[in-house]
């Protein structure tokens, strides 16, 4: 089944997740949600207030993939999110196009955290990176424009922002992403972030 569950007060619907995945249920609580032990979700948005109840839903239903869902972003909160057990973190009212991508991601495994959280995340892993041997550079196997795609995507930007900055459809840009993924075998931005940053510290460890 490809539905989602929207866990929120009825009266906080957006109609961008409409817009974003048709059609859809919208509970009041994560314990109207837990009833719902018979229903199969592809995946669960629940407002990030309630994550304290994020466990219990996760031990009842193993299987539902979970995304928190804030009206104020921030590093911290995000940090706690992912304590509870999301494989997601994002603005309630992100554009249907953002929700999309993120279903995408965790869906397949990864993680989708917001620019300051992957931005405080990469910075502390990549000091690990460092301390690895030097690797061969990632980017070598990558065409030019998907060399360019990849640097600025790990430079925090949405892929609106890369289309824009280089002048190509977002659709192009979600090309280029699908194809640096597999090539560099990375599931998500995270990944790619910590790849980029790596090669750039066994870069300046050679210099």
């Amino acid at each position: 089944m490809s539905k989602h569950l929207f866990v929120a007060q009825q009266g906080n619907v957006q109609t961008r997740w409409r817009e974003a995945f048709g059609d859809h249920d919208v509970v009041a609580d994560v314990e109207v949600a837990m009833r719902l032990a018979a229903a199969d979700y592809c995946m669960v948005w629940l407002d990030v207030a309630d994550r304290t109840s994020f466990g219990a839903l996760r031990r009842t239903r193993p299987e539902w993939p979970l995304v928190a869902l804030t009206l104020n972003p921030s590093a911290d909160e995000g940090m706690l999110a992912f304590e509870s057990g999301v494989g997601g973190y994002c603005h309630a009212m992100a554009a249907p196009e953002m929700l999309r991508q993120v279903a995408l991601v965790v869906s397949n495994g990864g993680l989708w955290l917001g620019a300051e959280l992957m931005n405080r995340a990469a910075s502390a892993l990549s000091r690990f990176a460092a301390q690895a041997p030097a690797t061969t550079d990632p980017l070598a196997g990558l065409t030019p424009r998907e060399r360019a795609v990849a640097l600025i995507v790990a430079g925090g930007a949405s892929n609106k922002e890369v289309a824009r900055r280089l002048d190509i459809t977002l659709r192009t840009v979600k090309a280029h992403m699908g194809t640096i993924f597999e090539k560099l075998q990375v599931r998500d931005r995270l990944q790619l972030v910590l790849a980029l940053r790596g090669r750039s510290a066994a870069a300046d460890s050679a210099n």
